[in-house]
């Protein structure tokens, strides 16, 4: 009789973890009406969009489509005021690495050392982050869970913002790593107490250091070595082309240096995150193929001479020249304030940038950024189907509000603990 209720428990529960499982799958989806920002520019109305098998079957004008319905499981259909996203994408970000920044214990993105570059951040993502459920609320789908701390952090990987674990939210590992060049001012204080910045004699001391890393990474590359060496091991990427090295960097004179690095080793790709100057020398990235993750927006100057709304209107500057640019959110609280990366993105829309570049800035041009741009970041035939539809605009905090939401063609779950305690609180005293 045991045995027998045993097996009973086990085949309900069984069931239901099936049940679960089923739901991970991708449906096939028709999207009808609605005005597409495709992420690369341009925008769509009135449109027809097939999501089958996890991508994008086709997306075209509604208008003299014939489409038979019954081919699909879920038909949506939207009138012309909602619209339609790609997922947004966050770079160099902690997200998924830490969950309570005054708790130790939950903080995972920065090893001992000072040369990190086998130091994985894949490993040490958290899928059941309640962070990430904040920022999925606001259409924020993907991201590039990245390492801090020392010259050469670690090796950053993109992943989707679902999944039971790392190894199901992973879509790209070991995309690139990451160096933290030397700074050639210190001090500065803070915002309530500023203080003049100083001159870094120490820099040219530390450039000098990882030249010779580099050198003795490079002649380790591609050769057979009797003895493993994991720190240089983890470099080969950067040398042959498979990954990209993201130098974390903000005045002109630094940016020129690692370009000149680049030049140097012939790193195939490199990208300046951070890139305060970046808009004062744009001739020297475009003709290095140089792209700028751009720090976060929403911060003071560096500099006191600076006009206070310099750093809202540098992306639009970026645009301007040519240089290819996307948005990031880190700093304080990053990995909490990662939710507001559409609102940054509409920040820079009211300081010159044009609203559909804007979307690829945290869409498409991430996407490109980060070497994923062939599979996704657009809503375009043949790409993956992670997107979502908004009842209104996703770059305004006052309008957006996501309804649905696929990654890679699976429903996404938008409730988070959050928007939980506000109805449930709402509801009470209301």
């Amino acid at each position: 009789m045991n045995y027998i209720k045993q097996l009973y428990i086990t085949l309900i529960f069984g069931g239901l973890f099936l049940g679960i499982q089923a739901q991970d799958q991708p449906e096939k989806v028709l999207i009808l009406g609605g005005i597409a920002h495709i992420g690369n520019g341009d925008k769509m109305e009135d449109v027809a969009i097939s999501l089958k098998n996890g991508y994008i079957e086709f997306i075209k004008y509604q208008m003299g489509s014939r489409i038979d319905r019954s081919d699909y499981d879920t038909v949506i259909q939207l009138d012309k005021e909602k619209h339609i996203y790609p997922g947004f994408i966050a770079p160099n970000t902690i997200l998924g690495l830490t969950e309570i920044d005054a708790v130790r214990a939950t903080r995972d993105y920065n090893d001992v050392g000072e040369y990190n570059p086998n130091v994985r951040a894949l490993i040490a993502f958290n899928s059941e982050s309640k962070i990430i459920q904040t920022a999925r609320f606001n259409g924020v789908l993907m991201e590039q869970a990245t390492p801090r701390g020392g010259v050469i952090s670690g090796t950053s990987s993109i992943m989707k913002l679902n999944g039971w674990n790392w190894e199901d939210a992973v879509h790209t590992p070991d995309d690139g790593v990451h160096l933290n060049w030397p700074s050639q001012f210190v001090g500065g204080g803070w915002w309530a107490d500023p203080k003049p910045l100083k001159e870094n004699k120490q820099a040219d001391e530390r450039i000098q250091q990882i030249y010779a890393f580099m050198e003795e990474a490079k002649a380790y590359a591609g050769n057979e070595n009797e003895e493993i060496n994991l720190k240089l091991e983890a470099m080969e990427g950067v040398f042959d082309g498979t990954q990209t090295l993201f130098v974390h960097t903000d005045r002109a004179k630094e940016i020129i240096q690692a370009v000149n690095m680049k030049r140097q080793f012939n790193i195939k790709k490199m990208v300046i995150v951070g890139g305060y100057d970046a808009y004062l020398v744009p001739e020297i990235l475009k003709d290095n193929k140089v792209a700028v993750i751009y720090r976060r927006p929403h911060e003071l100057p560096i500099r006191p001479e600076d006009p206070v709304d310099l750093p809202y209107r540098i992306p639009a500057l970026l645009q301007d020249t040519g240089v290819l640019v996307c948005l990031d959110m880190s700093g304080d609280m990053e990995a909490m304030n990662q939710r507001n990366l559409p609102f940054v993105a509409g920040t820079t829309v009211a300081y010159g940038m044009d609203y559909e570049q804007a979307v690829a800035a945290i869409t498409g041009n991430t996407a490109q950024i980060l070497g994923i741009g062939d599979i996704t970041g657009t809503l375009e035939n043949g790409k993956e189907a992670t997107l979502f539809i908004s009842d209104g605009d996703a770059l305004d905090m006052r309008t957006n509000n996501v309804l649905v939401a696929y990654i890679q063609g699976v429903t996404v779950d938008l409730s988070n603990f959050q928007r939980d305690l506000y109805l449930k609180y709402k509801a009470k005293y209301k």
